[in-house]
This record gives C-alpha cells, structure tokens and sequence, in this order.
C-alpha cells in the first residue's frame, strides 16, 4: 500500500481527532460498511500508516510546567558515543523529542520539567553527562501557542 485514496485519508483524518472511535461511528462518518471499513483500518495499520494509539495528557495538570528546547552540540561522533548517547535519550521520560539536526548544533531536543530548579537538576544530572556533549543552549517556552501531533492528510500524499 504506498497511495492514500480520498478513504484512507478521510480514515486517518478522523482517527486523529479521535482514536477511540469505534468502528461503527467510523464506518458511519465515512458512509460504508463496517466490513470494509475495518479492513481498510487493518491495511493501514499493518502498513505502518498508524503506529498506535494513545491519550493525549495535559502536561501542566500532570505537573510539568516548564518545556525547553534544548540545542546540542557533541564533540563526538563516533559509534560508541552515538549509541550511548541514543539510549540515554530513548531512555529519559522527560525528553520527548530528540532530533539530529543541520546547522551549528547536532540535535534539538524537547524537554519539560516540573519547575526550572527540576530542569536545573536535569541540565546537571542527564544532559551534561550525555557522551560527548560540548555545548547545551537552552530555550524555555513562555507560551505554547500551538501544540499537535496531527499531521496534514491528503489522497495520495505519501
């Protein structure tokens, strides 16, 4: 399967803004029966176009206040160091995203923290320790402005 049909596409619209939806409201919304409607869910799960399903949570109510982005710079690059530095990463609940990047820095990360004493104690305890790191620059969100995991869908998109 590499081409969304107008189907597909309206199938995984709709799973984004809600993926608890059953089938039977799915099927319903998009006018055909559950049958093929769940096959084509099936597909497009066993394809790779959905790789899961979860809650989004309020990461203020949980306490965490604080969201940084955190740009990297290493020193090194080898194999070793790189692995290491990759299930640290992996590893660390409160990093979310990690990214390798073009330009002067080597990755941008996305951490939160209770407060900044606990992004303090995180700078100190895990980013500074991570193999090879020369440089942390560090920029705190004042406001989240925009905040989604949902990505544009349109037929034949991929």
């Amino acid at each position: 399967m590499s081409d969304i049909d107008a189907a597909n596409a309206q199938i995984l619209s709709l799973l984004q803004e809600d993926g608890r939806m059953t089938n039977a409201k799915l099927s319903e919304k998009l006018g055909m029966s559950e049958t093929p409607c769940w096959r084509r869910l099936k597909r497009l799960e066993e394809a790779g176009f959905i790789d899961g399903y979860q809650a989004n949570l309020n990461r203020r109510k949980l306490g965490l206040g604080v969201m940084a982005f955190v740009q990297l710079r290493c020193s090194k690059h080898d194999q070793a160091a790189t692995a290491e530095f990759q299930r640290i990463v992996e590893t660390t609940p409160s990093i979310l995203a990690c990214h390798n990047t073009t330009g002067a820095d080597d990755f941008l990360l996305i951490v939160v923290a209770r407060d900044l004493d606990d992004y303090s104690s995180f700078v100190d305890s895990t980013l500074r320790r991570l193999p090879g790191v020369t440089s942390i620059r560090s920029n705190l969100s004042l406001k989240e402005m925009k905040a989604s995991s949902k990505l544009p869908i349109t037929p034949s998109a991929v």
